[in-house]
C-alpha cells in the first residue's frame, strides 16, 4: 500500500471507488491519443509584430489547415481571407464593418468555415479537453457546433438554426473572435521560447504580454534576458547594459511607453555633459521608428555615449570587486593613456577613435562622478517601480529556466561550456568546481537567489553581480564567447581587435558524440534525443542549415530580429514537433499587410505516430493512474472509507 497520508489526500478529489475509476479511464484513454503539436521559437529579440503573427498563425500551419480543408471549396483569396481573420479577428471584422462588408451573409460563411477548421485542429483531443478550452461565455454553443452530425436532416436544420440566432442577436462578432481565438489556442499546444525576447527590436514588452497571455509557455533564458532580470534586480552594470542596447537601436518606446523608465535625468545629463561633442562613434541604429517617444538623433548619440562610459565604469567595479571572474584584462577604461590617446588591449596598444571623456578621471578611470552616481541612483529607481518590468520578469522565474529536459529533447540557449578535447569546462563557486549538469542547476539557483533573495543577504549581493558575468562572461552558459568587445566596438579601428571567439562547444556539438556525451550528461538517452538551441544566427545565404550532428542537434535562431536579417538571408525558424513529423518552418522578413505565410518542410519522419503515452506527459499520467488503482484498492480493502455526498 502506497503512502497512507497522500491516499487521503487524493481520495478528497476522488471520494469513491466510481470517481476515481472513471479518472483512470479517461487518463488511460489520453495516454492513447497523438502527443500535442510543440512549437520552438528562438531569439525573438524585441521583433514583436513578427513574433505575433507567427504565433497567432501557427508559423503557417493555421494556412495549411485551411488549405486542406477548403483548398478545392473556396478560391485562394478567399482562404488568404479565413487565414487573417483567424490570425486578427477584432482587427478585421472592424475593418470590413467600416466598409460595410460585415454582412450577416459574411457572418453565417464564415461561422461555418471557422466551425470546419476547428474541428480539425482539435480532432486530436479528448472532448473534455476542448471543452476546457473553450470560452465561457459561448461554451455550450461551440460544443454543440463541434459535435453535430451533419448526414442528418434534422441536425442540419439544427445546426443552420443555431448559426442563425447567433446573427439575430447580435453576438455573430464576438462569437466569430471566440472561434478564432479558440484554433490559435488548439492548433499549438505547447510553446518554447528558446532565449533573447528582449533587445534589438522596439517592444519586447508586447511579446511578454503575448507570451503570458499563452495557456502553455516555458522560457529558456537567453543573456539578453538574463541582463533585463538583472537590471530589474538593481544590478547597475545591468540597468546601464539594456539601456545602453535600447538607445542604441532607438527602442524608447520598450524603455518609456512600455516600462515607464524615466529617460529625462539620462537626456539632461548627456545634453549637459556632451553638449560640444558630436558623439559620432554613438549615432543609433535606426531599424524602427519610435511611434510614442521621438528623440532626436544627436540627443540620442550624446545619452547613448553618456550611459556607455557609465556602464565601462561600473563593469570595471563589478571585475575589481570578483578576481574569480578571471576579467581583468576586461577593464579597458583603466588601459586608456589619456595623454597619447592610445589603449592597450591584450598587451597591443591601439590609436583610440575618441578621447573626449569629460566624466573619467585619469588616475582613477573607474570612479563614477557625483553626477554620474546621483543619475544611476535615479535609474535605479525606476527600475526598481517599474511594475510591468517586475510583472514580466517574475513571470520569466516562474516559467523560465536554465534548461528544460522535455520529451527527449533537451532546451537551452547558449551552450553547455566544454575545453577543447571535448570534457565538460568548470566554473568555480566558493572554491567548488561545477560542469555539465551541475554547473547549470547551480547558476539557475544564483539567478533565482539574485531576484528572491531579501536586500540584507549577502548571497544576494553576489547572485547579483553574477547576472552581469551570465550576461557576457567566458564561461557563461548563455554567452558562450571568451569575451564581449563593446568596448573595441566603440574605440578601436583595427577590426580584429572586435572578434569574440566562441567556445568549443560550437564546433563540438556539430558531431554525434558530442551531442551523445551532453544528453547523456542530461540523463537523456542517445538515440531519438535532440538538442534544440538558439543564440547563434544560422547563415542560410552561407550554405548553413539549421540541423546539425545528424539530426541530434537543431539550432533555430535564423534570425527574427531585422539587426540579423542580412547576415542570415532569412527572418528565423519555428521548430513544429507533432506526433507525425519534426517540421522546420522557414520565416520571411515580416511585412505588415503582406503575405507572412512561412515556407514549412519535414525535416524528420517520425518512425511511427507518437502518442501522449510515449512523452513526458504520458509518464505523469500512468504515474497517475497507478496511485488511483492504489486508492480504489484501499477503498475495496476498507483501508480507506468511500465518501458519498
Amino acid at each position: 500500500m502506497r503512502d497512507l497520508a497522500y491516499l487521503k489526500l487524493l481520495a478528497r478529489e476522488y471520494p469513491t471507488i466510481k470517481a476515481a475509476s472513471s479518472e483512470i479511464i479517461n487518463l488511460t484513454a489520453i495516454r492513447g491519443l497523438p502527443k500535442g503539436t510543440e512549437y520552438f521559437f528562438s531569439d525573438l529579440h524585441g521583433e514583436h509584430e513578427a513574433f505575433i503573427h507567427l504565433l497567432r498563425s501557427s508559423s503557417g500551419i493555421i494556412r495549411e489547415k485551411i488549405k486542406e480543408t477548403f483548398g478545392y471549396v473556396i478560391p485562394e483569396e478567399d482562404q488568404e481571407e479565413l487565414a487573417n481573420l483567424i490570425y486578427y479577428p477584432d482587427k478585421v471584422i472592424h475593418q470590413l464593418s467600416q466598409k460595410g462588408k460585415a454582412t450577416d451573409e459574411w457572418k453565417r460563411i464564415n461561422i461555418y468555415r471557422l466551425v470546419q477548421i476547428c474541428k480539425v485542429v482539435s480532432s486530436k483531443y479528448t472532448r473534455s479537453k476542448v471543452r476546457k478550452k473553450l470560452p465561457e461565455e459561448f461554451a455550450y454553443i461551440i460544443d454543440e457546433l463541434l459535435h453535430v452530425d451533419y448526414n442528418g436532416e434534422n441536425k442540419r436544420i439544427y445546426y443552420s438554426e443555431i448559426i442563425r440566432s447567433i446573427i439575430d442577436i447580435d453576438v455573430a462578432d464576438k462569437f466569430i473572435v471566440a472561434l478564432c481565438r479558440l484554433i490559435q489556442n488548439l492548433t499549438i499546444d505547447s510553446l518554447h521560447i528558446i532565449g533573447d525576447i528582449f533587445d534589438r527590436g522596439p517592444r519586447a514588452d508586447l511579446i511578454m504580454n503575448e507570451l503570458m497571455q499563452f495557456h502553455d509557455v516555458d522560457i529558456q533564458w537567453g543573456n539578453h534576458d538574463i541582463s533585463w532580470m538583472g537590471a530589474a534586480t538593481g544590478n547597475r552594470a545591468c540597468i546601464c547594459n539594456v539601456l545602453r542596447i535600447a538607445i542604441s537601436y532607438n527602442s524608447f518606446d520598450v524603455l518609456e511607453d512600455g516600462y515607464g523608465i524615466n529617460l529625462r535625468p539620462l537626456s539632461m545629463f548627456a545634453a549637459g555633459t556632451y553638449k560640444n561633442d558630436p558623439c559620432a562613434r554613438f549615432v543609433p541604429h535606426i531599424l524602427d521608428e519610435n511611434i510614442y517617444d521621438v528623440v532626436d538623433p544627436g540627443l540620442v548619440a550624446k545619452m547613448h555615449k553618456a550611459i556607455a562610459v557609465i556602464q565601462f565604469k561600473v563593469e570595471g567595479q563589478i571585475i575589481r570587486r570578483h578576481p574569480e571572474y578571471q576579467m581583468d584584462k576586461r577593464r579597458l577604461l583603466e588601459q586608456v593613456d589619456f595623454e597619447q590617446g592610445t589603449v592597450t588591449v591584450e598587451g597591443k596598444t591601439y590609436k583610440m577613435l575618441d578621447m573626449a571623456f569629460p566624466t573619467v578621471d585619469p588616475k582613477d578611470p573607474l570612479k563614477l562622478t557625483r553626477e554620474e552616481e546621483d543619475l544611476l541612483h535615479t535609474l535605479q529607481m525606476s527600475f526598481r517601480h517599474s511594475q510591468l518590468l517586475h510583472k514580466h520578469v517574475k513571470f520569466l522565474y516562474s516559467h523560465g529556466a536554465m534548461y528544460k529536459s522535455y520529451n527527449q529533447n533537451l532546451l537551452y540557449h547558449g551552450c553547455i561550456p566544454m575545453r577543447k578535447d571535448g570534457s565538460f569546462d568548470r566554473l568555480e563557486f566558493d572554491g567548488v568546481p561545477y560542469s555539465g549538469k551541475r554547473l547549470m542547476d547551480y547558476i539557475d539557483n544564483m539567478v533565482q537567489n539574485a531576484y528572491f533573495l531579501p536586500e540584507s543577504s549577502p548571497d544576494k549581493t553576489a547572485a547579483r553581480d553574477f547576472m552581469w558575468y551570465l550576461w557576457c562572461g567566458e564561461k557563461s552558459p548563455v554567452y558562450g564567447k571568451d569575451k564581449m568587445t563593446t568596448f573595441e566596438h566603440y574605440f578601436i579601428e583595427e577590426k580584429h581587435t572586435h572578434r569574440e571567439v566562441m567556445n568549443p562547444y560550437y564546433q563540438l556539438s556539430v558531431k554525434e558524440e558530442y551531442c551523445d556525451r551532453i544528453l547523456e550528461e542530461f540523463g537523456l538517452p542517445t538515440s531519438h534525443s535532440r538538442i534544440i538551441n538558439g543564440h547563434v544566427p544560422v547563415k542560410i545565404k552561407d550554405g548553413e542549415t539549421p540541423v546539425k550532428a545528424g539530426g541530434k542537434l537543431f539550432i533555430i535562431d535564423g534570425g527574427l530580429s531585422k539587426a540579423y536579417q542580412s547576415k542570415t538571408g532569412i527572418a528565423g525558424y519555428t521548430l513544429i514537433h507533432n506526433s507525425r513529423h519534426l517540421a522546420l518552418a522557414e520565416h520571411k522578413p515580416f511585412t505588415p499587410g503582406r503575405e507572412n505565410t512561412p515556407k514549412v518542410a519535414i525535416v524528420e519522419k517520425m518512425k511511427r505516430r507518437v502518442m501522449v503515452g510515449d512523452t513526458d506527459l504520458g509518464a505523469e499520467l500512468a504515474e497517475r493512474i497507478e496511485d488511483l488503482k492504489e486508492l480504489v484498492s484501499a477503498y475495496r480493502k476498507g483501508v480507506l472509507k468511500e465518501k458519498f455526498l
